[in-house]
């Protein structure tokens, strides 16, 4: 069975930095594109950030880059995203999503399997 189990989620100042991890477990996580997707409540998904299943091809939401970097550590089957100077507008529940795929998946929909989300706030 697939899982995605997402942490590293709290409250932070503007400007502060977060780093959220995605645990995967039941599939070869080095074979397979992952991204980072965000919800703010009563908004849609906005697509954060993707990261190919080698891990040579990033990609960044315009919104985000510059400030925000993905990983993956496969020894570890673990995605991470390093969060830098937040801002209030990036206050959302983030949610790592695997692509069916190694290619890189660059929207909301396309996956076919979703963690449950960790809260990011940033406010003073």
């Amino acid at each position: 069975e697939v899982q995605l189990v997402e942490s590293g989620g709290d409250l932070v100042q503007p400007g502060g930095s977060l780093r959220l991890s995605c645990a995967a477990s039941g599939f070869t996580f080095s074979s397979y594109a992952m991204s980072w997707v965000r919800q703010v409540p009563g908004k849609g998904l906005e697509w954060v950030s993707a990261i190919n299943s080698g891990g040579s091809s990033t990609h960044y939401a315009d919104s985000v880059k510059g400030r925000f970097t993905i990983s993956g550590d496969n020894a570890k089957n673990t995605l991470y995203l390093q969060l830098n100077s937040l801002k209030t507008e990036d206050t959302a529940m983030y949610y790592c999503a695997k692509a069916p795929r190694r290619e890189v998946v660059l929207f909301t929909y396309g996956y076919n399997a979703w963690g449950q989300g960790t809260q990011v706030t940033v406010s003073s």
